[in-house]
């Protein structure tokens, strides 16, 4: 069911795309909204609350902004991409399959659901998600993270669209998005040698210290520059073994990872063979609501280095 869900929601994602430019929010923190991170979430919602209907879904949207009088014609738009994936539907249902997004996490089952991971790569046609997990007593154990834009291998005839699935304890697995074709079990790569690893990190500077990363890269004696992305196609980069470290360190103290920005991905590297924690060494801990209160930054690596890079970010300082 997850699966599904997020490659109707990709696909909707996929065709509001060329008119991003109009249809774009900004929330109260400055981040960006497009009528795809609603639409995809009422999508998504809608598929929970039929298969699920007394799991609670933490989701990164409401719908409070598209009710306002002056966002008619956005909340039209929304409403039209929705109803053209599902059929009849009223406006009323799109917002209330929106606003499912607002449970508190549940002690049990938990869906956690970002709607458009990435909203600043969408709106540059780059990369994003739709990253959808299921936790239960806090832990991940179900993940689909389906990204529209990154291509299902190398070389420039590779088709474009990918979607990780993972469950705990039988592995990780990688599927065309958009194409028919079977998953394929992966495994994060196996490179043991220091300079010739490959690091990811995010686009924005504003989600990772890019300055510490750049030390620890030369601490570490690594040789390839940072390639620089959005959303958690990083984990799926990692957990198919197109790199060896995705780093996100914190940019200023107090700063609270989210939920959805993270639990899918998790699950996909660590099902992979890949190892994620904190900057201190901790495991992410998923059972403080909707953020990683307890933690600071994020470490995702294929295992080997990993103990390495925590102790160089302790003699940095990080």
């Amino acid at each position: 069911m997850a699966l599904e869900a997020v490659r109707e929601a990709a696909g909707a994602c996929r065709t509001v795309q060329q008119g991003v430019d109009a249809l774009t929010l900004e929330k109260d923190d400055r981040s960006p909204v497009t009528v795809a991170d609603f639409a995809s979430q009422a999508l998504v919602a809608r598929s929970l609350a039929r298969a699920f209907p007394d799991d609670p879904l933490v989701g990164e949207e409401d719908a409070a902004a598209l009710r306002a009088p002056d966002q008619a014609a956005r909340r039209a738009e929304v409403h039209a991409r929705v109803s053209a994936v599902v059929g009849e539907a009223t406006v009323d249902d799109v917002l209330g399959w929106i606003d499912r997004g607002g449970a508190r996490p549940s002690a049990g089952r938990t869906w956690v659901l970002d709607p458009v991971d990435g909203t600043k790569g969408f709106l540059r046609g780059e990369q994003y998600a739709v990253a959808l997990a299921l936790l239960v007593e806090g832990q991940p154990q179900v993940a689909a993270l389906a990204c529209p834009n990154l291509p299902l291998g190398p070389g420039a005839d590779s088709p474009v669209g990918c979607v990780f699935t993972a469950m705990r304890g039988e592995g990780a697995s990688m599927a065309p998005l958009f194409e028919a074709g079977p998953a394929h079990p992966i495994r994060v790569s196996e490179q043991s040698e220091a300079a010739a690893l490959r690091l990811c990190e995010s686009v924005e500077s504003g989600h990772s210290a890019h300055d510490q990363s750049a030390r620890l890269v030369e601490r570490m004696g690594i040789e390839a520059d940072p390639v620089r992305l959005d959303s958690q196609a990083k984990y799926g980069v990692v957990a198919r073994g197109d790199a060896e470290l995705y780093l996100r360190l914190p940019t200023r103290p107090g700063y609270q990872e989210k939920v959805w920005d993270h639990a899918a991905g998790v699950l996909v590297v660590e099902e992979a063979g890949g190892v994620v924690t904190d900057v201190d060494g901790r495991p992410l801990d998923f059972r403080q609501g909707r953020t990683l209160a307890r933690n600071r930054g994020v470490v995702v690596s294929h295992g080997s280095f990993h103990a390495r890079v925590l102790a160089l970010l302790h003699e940095l300082n990080v």
